[in-house]
């Protein structure tokens, strides 16, 4: 798959963006994730907060959770995809279950907690995607006050 622009897009990315794709079209914010241990997805989610009716369902939560339960050592030897900057919610659990590396579409829609992850040692990855910018740009467009209240703002 290639972004708006023509470049190659690493296979995780791609599923994180199919992820957030998903969410579109159930109605959700665009936000996807993956989890990867050692070149294999083991946890697939996209923000769900709208879906489920969840305060906690964003895009890394979810693909957390359907990883399920996991040794310390398999989150050590994994890496996190999103298509968006992590928010301090799903940074924290980054950081309390020791993922090393984050690779993250885009930080222009929303600016999370790179600062603290890179404080602690996480491995961050930023690649200001295409596709990501657009699909969080047309749905903040069409959908200000969701996208204000999943990241706790007023509108």
């Amino acid at each position: 798959m290639t972004n708006l622009w023509g470049s190659r897009m690493d296979e995780f990315m791609q599923a994180a963006v199919a992820e957030a794709q998903v969410g579109l079209a159930e109605g959700g914010i665009p936000i996807g994730s993956v989890l990867v241990h050692r070149g294999t997805i083991i946890g697939r989610g996209h923000n769900r907060r709208i879906q489920q009716g969840s305060a906690i369902l964003h895009g890394e939560m979810d693909a957390l959770e359907n990883a399920g339960r996991q040794s310390a050592q398999v989150y050590r030897d994994s890496v996190l995809y999103t298509t968006l900057s992590p928010c301090a919610m799903c940074s924290g659990a980054i950081l309390l279950y020791g993922i090393p590396r984050v690779v993250i579409g885009e930080n222009i829609s929303f600016m999370g907690e790179e600062d603290l992850l890179r404080s602690r040692g996480v491995a961050v990855e930023l690649l200001q995607d295409s596709t990501c910018i657009a699909l969080m740009r047309e749905f903040i467009a069409q959908h200000p006050a969701l996208w204000h209240e999943d990241i706790g703002e007023t509108d």
